[in-house]
C-alpha cells in the first residue's frame, strides 16, 4: 500500500500538485482568517472596557459607548465586505521608485484621506522570488499596531499588482534628510537613533528580525518622528516568511565612482552622488547588512542593533563606514570590519559616540543589546533621554508641512504606467503563467478596523486642504 500511495504521489501531475496546495492553503487561511478576526473582537471589546474603567464612566456612559462600539463592529463586517480597488482612490503623485514597484500619494475618493499606496508588480515578485519577503511584509503590517511602525489600513490585489494602502508621513526619510545635511549633530544624533532603537525593539517584541534597517527605511511623521517601514526583507516565525537573503552580492554596480585614497569630505560627496542609485537598484547597497547575516550559519536579532551603528556612524561622519566603490568591496570591508571601521581624525566626535559605535559594530556576541534593550537605553550617549515621552517632545529637526498633500520633503519622479493593465506583463512572464502562480497571493486582502470605521478623522495638520 505505502508504495502504491508513493507512486501515484510521484505520478501526480504539476497541476494537480498546485491546485491540492491551493485548497489547502485556501482552508488553512479561511480558518485563521475566522479565530483572527474573533481574537481580533475580544481585543478590541477588552481595550473599550479598559479605557471606560480608566475614565471612571458610569453605568448609562458605558452602556452608549457600548452601544457605539457595536455599531462599529457591524459596519466593519458589512464594509469588510465590500470590494476595495484602485477605483476607491485617486493618485496624486509618485513620491518614491524602487525594483519592484512604486509608491503614490493616493486620495481616498469616499473620506478624502491621504494615503502612500504602495504597489508592487506581482510578476516581479515571482521573477525574483520575493513573494516570502512581501508575505513578511503584509503580515508584520498587520501584527505591528504600534507608534513606532508606518501603520497600514488596507491591502489588495488585482491580475498584475499587489497594493498596500498605508498612512502617509510627509517628513520624507532619514536617506533624504541626510542628503540635505553635510552631517547631523550630536544632539540630533542622539535623538533619532534613540527613536530608533524604541522602534526596533517594538518588533523585537512581536518576534520579528528587520535585517534591512537603513535610513531608507527611517520615515519622519509630520511632527519630525521615526517610524519604521519596508519590512520586505523582515523574517518572522512563520514559514510563508523563510526565504534565502542577499543572494546577489556578485553583481557589481557601475564602477563609475572610487573611494580609494579619498579624504571624508570626497568620500561624503561621492557617497552622496551615488546614494540615489544605490536606493532605486535591485542590487542595493550591503552598506548596513551585519557581517554574521552575510556568513549564512545564524543570527539573530542583534543583526538589527549592528545596522543602527552604521546608521549613526553615517550621520555623525556623512558617510556609512563601509562605503565602497562596488557591492562586492563594501562586503569585503564589512567581513573585515576589524581593520576596516575606522574614523576620520578630520570629522571629530565625542568619546561617548565612538564607544557606543563601536558597541553596536562589533561581534554579535559582545554587541550591546545582547543582554537586552535595556542595556542600549542606558548607555552613557543617551544621557537625558526622556524615552517614555520622546515622541511627544520636538523633534530635533522640525518637519513643515503646508497642505494635505505637501510632498516637498519628496524626490521629484516622473509619472509611470504601472497602473495601466498592459503595461505591468513582464516579458519572461506570459499572462496565463502569472495566473497558474497567483494562488501564491492568496489571503493578500486586508482591512483594519480604524481604517473602516472612522469617518472624516483628517489629522489636524492636513486640515489646510490641498494646494
Amino acid at each position: 500500500m505505502a508504495m502504491t500511495g508513493q507512486t501515484s504521489c510521484s505520478s501526480m501531475s504539476n497541476h494537480t500538485k498546485e491546485r491540492v496546495t491551493l485548497a489547502k492553503v485556501t482552508l488553512e487561511n479561511f480558518y485563521s482568517n475566522l479565530i483572527s478576526q474573533h481574537e481580533e473582537r475580544e481585543m478590541r471589546q477588552q481595550k473599550l472596557e479598559k479605557v471606560m474603567d480608566q475614565e471612571g464612566l458610569g453605568d448609562e456612559e458605558k452602556r452608549q459607548r457600548r452601544s457605539q462600539h457595536a455599531r462599529k463592529e457591524t459596519e466593519f463586517l458589512r464594509l469588510k465586505r465590500t470590494r476595495l480597488g484602485l477605483d476607491d482612490f485617486e493618485s496624486l503623485k509618485v513620491i518614491g521608485r524602487g525594483a519592484f514597484g512604486e509608491v503614490r500619494l493616493v486620495q481616498k475618493k469616499d473620506t478624502g484621506h491621504v494615503y502612500a499606496m504602495k504597489i508592487l508588480r506581482k510578476a516581479d515578485m515571482l521573477e525574483k522570488e520575493q513573494v516570502g519577503h512581501i508575505r513578511a511584509e503584509r503580515d508584520i503590517l498587520v501584527e505591528a499596531d504600534s507608534l513606532w511602525v508606518v501603520k497600514m489600513f488596507y491591502s489588495f490585489q488585482d491580475k498584475m499588482n499587489l497594493y498596500l494602502i498605508m498612512e502617509f508621513l510627509p517628513g520624507g526619510d532619514m536617506m533624504t534628510l541626510l542628503m540635505k545635511k553635510d552631517t547631523l549633530t550630536e544632539e540630533a544624533t542622539q535623538f533619532y537613533i534613540a527613536e530608533t532603537v524604541l522602534a526596533i525593539d517594538s518588533i523585537h517584541r512581536l518576534g520579528f528580525i528587520h535585517r534591512d534597517i537603513k535610513p531608507d527605511n527611517l520615515l519622519l511623521d509630520s511632527k519630525g518622528h521615526v517610524k519604521l517601514s519596508d519590512f520586505g526583507l523582515c523574517t518572522g516565525l512563520k514559514k510563508a516568511h523563510r526565504t534565502e537573503f542577499y543572494r546577489n552580492l556578485n553583481h557589481s554596480l557601475p564602477r563609475d565612482f572610487t573611494f580609494q585614497n579619498m579624504n571624508s569630505k570626497r568620500k561624503a560627496e561621492t557617497w552622496k552622488r551615488n546614494r540615489r542609485q544605490l536606493a532605486f537598484s535591485t542590487v542595493g547597497t550591503p552598506d548596513y547588512i551585519a557581517p554574521e547575516v552575510f556568513m549564512q550559519n545564524g543570527y539573530n536579532k542583534l543583526c538589527d542593533w549592528w545596522s543602527l551603528g552604521v546608521i549613526m556612524y553615517e550621520m555623525l561622519i556623512g558617510y556609512p563606514p563601509f562605503c565602497s566603490e562596488t557591492p562586492q568591496e563594501t562586503y569585503r570591508k564589512v567581513m573585515n570590519w576589524r581593520e576596516t571601521l575606522t574614523f576620520p581624525p578630520e570629522v571629530p566626535i565625542s568619546e561617548k559616540a565612538k564607544d557606543l559605535i563601536l558597541r553596536f559594530c562589533c561581534e554579535s556576541e559582545n554587541r550591546i543589546g545582547s543582554s537586552g534593550v535595556e542595556e542600549i537605553k542606558s548607555n552613557p550617549f543617551f544621557e537625558g533621554v526622556d524615552y517614555d515621552h520622546i515622541r511627544e517632545r520636538p523633534a530635533a529637526i522640525p518637519i513643515e508641512i503646508k497642505s494635505i498633500d505637501d510632498t516637498s520633503n519628496f524626490d521629484e519622479f516622473p509619472e509611470s504606467d504601472i497602473l495601466q493593465p498592459s503595461a505591468t506583463v513582464v516579458s519572461n512572464h506570459s499572462d496565463v503563467n502569472l495566473k497558474n502562480k497567483d494562488w501564491v497571493f492568496i489571503n493578500y486582502t486586508y482591512k483594519r478596523f480604524e481604517g473602516l470605521t472612522a469617518r472624516g478623522a483628517i489629522p489636524s495638520y492636513m486640515k489646510s486642504g490641498k494646494r
